[in-house]
């Protein structure tokens, strides 16, 4: 890049710089606290998305011997899949069916990355519900297998594969996560709720003086 251009360049973002100033010096100060408030509001949602984004997934494969059953997960307390499950008979042999069912589910969900507390819990129509827990960290944008093996007598977690132990950061960071949003929102929410009762007091007076000097013009 020559001297020439980038003279060009300084002289253009001079020239913005001095038609920005203009135009900000014939805004109303109050005018500017607004537009203010609302870029705050504004940069707060977007903070908030960023730290509420589903950007891992939890893998889910469950092994059961039901018949029918009731399966549901909780990711952090929350109800993340709750699924009608159902088992065909198993055969003996290949050949021979018995009393005994056999099924499978394979499902996807969208989770936070961080740690996570995850919980399952199985309810069969012909016999008592069980339910157990794990807990795991989950990589931005990667998938983990969570391995679910459910009988009329037991039921147990595992982890696919060899994941990295959780972390105090990682623990720290989910914790900060799981509450900074609605502690945004509510912030977010004040901030919209103060502009809009601006907007609503000072715009009929604006209005008003607009359509009163109309006629004198």
């Amino acid at each position: 890049m020559n001297r020439q251009t980038i003279a060009q360049l300084r002289s253009k973002a001079g020239l913005f710089y001095f038609q920005s100033s203009q135009w900000a010096a014939r805004v109303p100060i109050k005018a500017r606290v607004v537009l203010g408030f609302f870029l705050l509001a504004a940069v707060i949602m977007a903070v908030h998305t960023a730290l509420t984004a589903k950007d891992a997934s939890l893998h889910l494969k469950l092994q059961h011997g039901f018949h029918d059953a009731q399966v549901s997960l909780w990711v952090d307390g929350e109800l993340a899949l709750s699924n009608k499950i159902t088992g065909s008979a198993k055969k003996k042999f290949g050949l021979i069916p018995t009393d005994a069912a056999q099924g499978s589910l394979s499902q996807i969900i969208p989770v936070r990355s961080g740690q996570h507390k995850v919980r399952v819990r199985i309810e069969p129509d012909d016999s008592a519900a069980q339910e157990d827990s794990i807990s795991g960290d989950f990589t931005s944008k990667a998938e983990r297998s969570l391995l679910v093996s459910a009988r009329h007598s037991s039921l147990s977690l595992s982890w696919q594969g060899t994941g990295g132990v959780p972390a105090e950061a990682a623990s720290s960071f989910a914790w900060f996560s799981r509450y900074a949003g609605s502690l945004f929102l509510t912030i977010a929410g004040s901030i919209m709720s103060a502009v809009a009762g601006y907007v609503l007091r000072e715009l009929p007076g604006r209005l008003g003086s607009t359509s009163n000097s109309a006629p004198k013009a």
